[in-house]
C-alpha cells in the first residue's frame, strides 16, 4: 500500500499537521542520497502500519525544519525523522542511523499496524486526526539513470566516463524512493561517499563482473 505523505512548507503547516495527527512522523529530505537511503527504509515501514507523516524538503522549506528544530529542541540533520505522540517527539534519527533494526521497535512502541485501532486525539473536542492536505509518496523516475545506462551501452560513454557520472548523479539524489529502488541503483557501484574518480575507488568493472552485463541488468530490473 502506498504511504500517504503531507508535505510541510511552512511553520503553521507543521502546527496543523501535529495538532490533527496525535501519532505522526516528520521526515527532513536533504539534499544526498542519504536521503533515498533513509526514506527507503522508512517507506518499509510505512506499508504495514498507520502512520501519517509530514515531509519537509529542507533546502526548499527551511522556515518549517528550523521551526521543528526550535519547538523540539533536536539538533537539525537531513535527513532526519521524528516520532510525535500528541504533538511532543518520543523518537528521533538521522542520517544512516535510520535503519530497518533502529525502527522496528519504534513502530511497535508506538505506531498501529494497519488495521488496527488509531489513537484519538487528547484534547477534549479536537478535530478527527487526519493528514491535511495529504498526497501520495512524490512519484520518482529513474529516467536519468536510464537514459545514463543506454548511452553507456550504445558506446557513447567509455567506462570512466560512465562510472562517474552514474555515482555522482547517485550522490546528489535526494529523491523519495522506495527500499527497491534505492538497493538496485546503489549495487551497480556500491558507496559514493568512497569515489573521488577513477575506477579503482570503487573496484574496477573486471573485480565486479562484467560492467555492461550489470548495466544491461540493472536496466531490465528498473
Amino acid at each position: 500500500m502506498t504511504p500517504v505523505l503531507v508535505p510541510l512548507t511552512t511553520p503553521d503547516e507543521v502546527e496543523t499537521f501535529l495538532a490533527e495527527n496525535p501519532i505522526s512522523g516528520v521526515f527532513k529530505a536533504g539534499t544526498c542520497h542519504k536521503t533515498m537511503q533513509g526514506f527507503g527504509v522508512l517507506e518499509t515501514f510505512l506499508k504495514d502500519h498507520e502512520l501519517p507523516v509530514g515531509f519537509i524538503r529542507v533546502v526548499d522549506w527551511r522556515p518549517a525544519s528550523n521551526h521543528v528544530a526550535a519547538r523540539t529542541g533536536i539538533q537539525h540533520q537531513s535527513p532526519q525523522l521524528i516520532v510525535f505522540k500528541d504533538g511532543e517527539p518520543v523518537f528521533d534519527v538521522d542520517n544512516w542511523d535510520i535503519t530497518a533494526d533502529v525502527l522496528e521497535p519504534v513502530f511497535e512502541q508506538y505506531v498501529p499496524a494497519r488495521g488496527e485501532a488509531a489513537p484519538v486525539a487528547a484534547a477534549p473536542g479536537a478535530a478527527p486526526a487526519s493528514t491535511g492536505s495529504a498526497s501520495t509518496t512524490p512519484a520518482s523516475t529513474v529516467e536519468p539513470y536510464k537514459q545514463l545506462m543506454r548511452g553507456f551501452l550504445s558506446g557513447e560513454l567509455p567506462d570512466w566516463a560512465f562510472q562517474d557520472r552514474y555515482v555522482n548523479m547517485f550522490r546528489d539524489d535526494a529523491s523519495l524512493r522506495s527500499q527497491r529502488e534505492f538497493e538496485l541503483l546503489s549495487n551497480l557501484f556500491g558507496d559514493p561517499d568512497a569515489y573521488h574518480g577513477g575506477l579503482h575507488q570503487l573496484g574496477a568493472p573486471q573485480e565486479r563482473g562484467d560492467l555492461k552485463e550489470r548495466v544491461q541488468e540493472l536496466l531490465a530490473a528498473l
